[in-house]
């Protein structure tokens, strides 16, 4: 993994009753969090959702960005699937155990 992944600031929620995005419909994200060429995410479309998800949690500059985006059932539905950097998905994990290896196996 790079050196920026490490030294990057990552935002986390104080809880994941916080997530209380949107779960079905299109969503646009802000540029400040998916800055290449517009697009529209499917949240019916699961490779829409997992992409979108991790971009919001790679790019949030702000626990109001995951609280808006982010839905805590989806998340903990996806969270295996995502694609993060290690040291992001470490953080996740300490604070949230629910997220742990262990969890996603049962």
């Amino acid at each position: 993994m790079s050196r920026y992944a490490v030294a990057k600031p990552y935002a986390l929620p104080a809880s994941l009753d916080q997530l209380a995005g949107p779960t079905v419909g299109a969503v646009t994200l802000p540029r400040h969090l998916d800055w290449g060429p517009p697009y529209t995410y499917d949240l019916g479309d699961p490779a829409d959702l997992v992409l979108m998800y991790e971009r919001v949690i790679r790019e949030a500059q702000s626990p109001a960005d995951l609280h808006e985006h982010l839905d805590r059932n989806t998340l903990l539905r996806t969270w295996a699937e995502l694609f993060l950097p290690r040291e992001l998905r470490a953080l996740w994990q300490a604070r949230f155990p629910e997220l742990g290896p262990r969890a996603a196996a049962a």
